[in-house]
């Protein structure tokens, strides 16, 4: 195994570093009192990986069953418990739990808890995936041929919304 080729020539390095303090306004909040941040983007990364930090209030629904044929999809769990479904079942994520879903791969994520939760989401490579968060509840809203369009702009394909079992309360140890 080795290191994919180098894609800087230099020989002293650069100055290039992007910071984002704690305390940025979320990018995007919704009337139920989620908020995504975005950490890192398609173009702050170049397109290596995307980085969010994803709030979600109690109770709040995720997104169906879906997959996504040109990126991988990983769910770190900040704090309170998010319900992740991983193509067979849901499991109760906690704060440490971690989730990859590869290219292909089934799933879907939401708060069935009374208190909110935090979650990063990581997907590589960094596709540009921000108008997605921005737009998704309005363009559902449209309609069924405008929304199907905009869906697969954004590389996201859903699958019968009842896929999989109710989440379960509490993680098999």
């Amino acid at each position: 195994m080795s290191y994919p080729d180098p894609r800087y020539a230099g020989a002293n390095g650069e100055v290039n570093a992007v910071f984002r303090p704690v305390d940025t306004p979320p990018d995007v909040s919704s009337p139920s009192g989620n908020r995504t941040h975005y950490l890192a983007t398609h173009a702050t990364t170049g397109g290596e990986f995307g980085l969010y930090r994803i709030d979600m209030a109690p109770r709040s629904p995720g997104p169906s069953t879906h997959f996504h044929r040109t990126i991988s999809e990983s769910f770190y769990v900040l704090s309170g418990e998010v319900s992740l479904f991983d193509g067979e079942r849901w499991i109760t994520g906690r704060s440490g739990d971690f989730l990859y879903v590869p290219v292909g791969g089934l799933h879907a994520f939401r708060n069935d808890a009374d208190e909110p939760n935090s979650m990063l989401l990581l997907f590589s490579p960094g596709a540009p995936r921000e108008e997605y968060f921005e737009r998704v509840a309005e363009m559902a809203q449209r309609g069924d041929e405008e929304f199907a369009e905009f869906l697969l702009r954004h590389d996201s394909y859903f699958v019968d919304p009842e896929h999989g079992p109710a989440p379960r309360q509490r993680r098999s140890q």
